[in-house]
């Protein structure tokens, strides 16, 4: 077998770790997407952004899904224990839909999406399965709660094992989201790095009730009561209030309200357990300079799209 003939198109959701006390380890795939499409070429680089990300469109080899695109396939060259197998050229042409630095994994989609991409187009693809590509990912990213979900969609929990990350698929019985995205950028290591070394034991306490009640409560559909007291967080939301004063206060007058609310990721976009049908009444009382997204819970994670390129429509 050769590589892939003609361009591969894939798909990958946005994602939302932590939510509330499931730091590090619980994330939810979410209905707005990515599509990047790569082909093999017969020489050079070509690399076209459209919307989230276009001022990155000129890093050349240094962009990050052309990155992992290269890592990718030499990690596949060592499974089949070939020599460099490379393609002469790459063409990559993304849509980006998530918006970047606001805690909605949109550095995970664009990795995930450079490693299906990748394992669709090397002659060997096959050799790298589902656990080694979460493997990889989470190499790339440094820490899986992003990852997981993005690669197998729905509700995840992650965790590191002696022999590496692994992950579990939950299927949860909430629906639909609400994601209020702010203008303004974080970075995930400004919001990482507000993070203390040690915590209470109490606080640490807490928040594994809080988690494992989480998890029973997005899989077995328990009421907006007990969804509010298992969103809450002790480990890390308080710590980079700093950074997001904006999201902290909407994350508090939500909860005040009775919505289950919680930073995503590292913010600062904040993420509300509600429907569409209750935005309007939620939005009297958020404010101004958010971008308010419904969105349902993506079943399916990355994936290789079947037939014409969603990037040439």
């Amino acid at each position: 077998m050769g590589w892939a003939d003609g361009p591969v198109l894939v798909r990958t959701p946005a994602t939302s770790a932590n939510l509330g006390p499931g730091f590090d380890s619980l994330g939810l795939a979410l209905a707005l997407y990515d599509d990047v499409e790569v082909e093999a070429t017969a020489g050079g680089l070509s690399i076209e952004v459209d919307g989230e990300g276009a001022e990155v469109a000129d890093r050349g080899e240094r962009h990050l899904i052309v990155r992992v695109l290269r890592r990718t396939f030499d990690v596949l060259d060592d499974l089949a224990g070939t020599g460099p197998a490379r393609p002469e050229g790459l063409r990559l042409r993304c849509r980006n839909r998530i918006p970047h630095s606001r805690g909605l994994g949109s550095s995970s989609a664009a990795i995930v999406a450079g490693i299906v991409a990748a394992r669709a187009l090397h002659p060997a693809g096959k050799l790298l399965d589902d656990a080694g590509a979460l493997r990889l990912a989470t190499e790339i990213e440094g820490h899986p709660d992003n990852v997981a979900p993005c690669l197998a969609g729905g509700l995840t929990v992650a965790w590191t094992a002696p022999g590496g990350p692994r992950s579990v698929r939950l299927e949860s019985q909430v629906g639909q989201v609400v994601a209020f995205v702010p203008e303004q950028r974080l970075a995930t290591e400004r919001a990482r790095g507000l993070l203390p070394e040690t915590v209470p034991h109490g606080d640490a306490a807490a928040n594994a009730a809080r988690a494992a009640l989480l998890v029973a409560a997005l899989t077995c559909g328990l009421d907006a009561g007990v969804l509010l007291d298992a969103t809450e967080d002790r480990l890390h939301q308080d710590y980079r209030a700093p950074a997001m004063p904006e999201s902290a206060a909407l994350v508090a007058r939500l909860r005040g309200a009775g919505v289950p609310a919680v930073i995503s990721g590292a913010g600062p976009t904040v993420l509300a357990f509600t429907t569409a049908a209750q935005v309007d009444s939620i939005g009297g009382g958020v404010g101004k300079g958010w971008h308010e997204h419904p969105l349902d819970v993506a079943t399916r994670g990355a994936h290789v799209v079947p037939g014409e390129s969603e990037t040439r429509a």
